[in-house]
């Protein structure tokens, strides 16, 4: 195992910054992770605003997930001109995570529909979080700059990766955006695509895209962050589905929560 490690990983500096990072990474992302399936503690969006919540300062669902994402893309933007001569990995793995957080706007602005508020303390939460995720793994990944490069080159099978992660969460939330007519409100059972065996498709090609991430950057800091996406969306999905079963009487139980057939 540790073989196969030294074989796909960039030998890194030995930084106290990055351990920390990973560190932080696994533990918070289990957590949260664990507190969303258990619904001890739900980020307040989506069909799990006001379970539990009294939360009084809310905003829009809307300009909530602007929010959320618009710091990230401007400092994706950003990173180009403050490294601009870090490499094509580096130009490759920023690019991605560009598409990806332009991507999520341009669904926030013309592809979900929204209906509801949420809590502005989510919104703020979500935004840190990815703010502080994806700096951490682009300015990482500018610290191998003249490093040992992995013995195995995974960048452009990556990026392959990376594009099957993101049409397949952008299809899933296309489906998504079309169960409910202009006239219609509430929520339904998503059918078509993988909804017919999972009720989070989309969070399992997310999971997909980060995966993607991953074998482009080649670093254990991108890893640790897509295994902390992992703990996390299972929760989540977990209680999603939950929430599907306590609202629906005829909800297949054959549907899974995130991965098809296993969870």
């Amino acid at each position: 195992m540790a073989q196969i490690f030294r074989e796909i990983l960039f030998q890194e500096p030995n930084s106290i910054f990055i351990k920390v990072m990973i560190m932080i990474n696994l533990i918070f992302s289990a957590i949260l992770g664990y507190s969303e399936g258990s619904g001890k503690q739900n980020l307040e969006y989506s069909k799990f605003w006001n379970l539990k919540s009294q939360e009084k300062i809310k905003i829009p669902s809307k300009i909530g997930m602007i929010i959320a994402y618009t710091p990230s893309l401007i400092t994706c933007l950003s990173f180009f001109w403050i490294f601009p001569n870090s490499g094509i990995r580096f130009f490759m793995l920023n690019f991605a995570i560009t598409i990806h957080f332009f991507k999520r706007l341009l669904e926030v602005l013309f592809v979900h529909k929204y209906s509801g508020s949420m809590a502005m303390k989510s919104a703020i939460t979500i935004s840190s979080s990815y703010f502080i995720a994806f700096s951490s793994i682009i300015y990482i990944q500018h610290l191998t700059k003249g490093s040992i490069e992995p013995i195995i080159d995974l960048k452009y099978s990556g990026f392959i990766v990376f594009l099957v992660g993101i049409i397949g969460n952008f299809y899933h939330h296309f489906i998504l955006s079309k169960i409910r007519k202009k006239s219609e409100s509430g929520y339904k059972i998503p059918k078509g695509g993988l909804f017919n065996l999972v009720i989070c498709p989309h969070y399992f090609f997310e999971i997909v895209t980060f995966f993607g991430f991953s074998l482009i950057s080649q670093t254990l800091f991108s890893f640790s962050s897509t295994i902390g996406t992992l703990f996390y969306l299972m929760g989540r999905s977990y209680a999603t589905r939950k929430w599907y079963i306590s609202k629906f009487e005829d909800f297949p139980r054959n549907v899974k929560a995130l991965i098809p057939f296993v969870f």
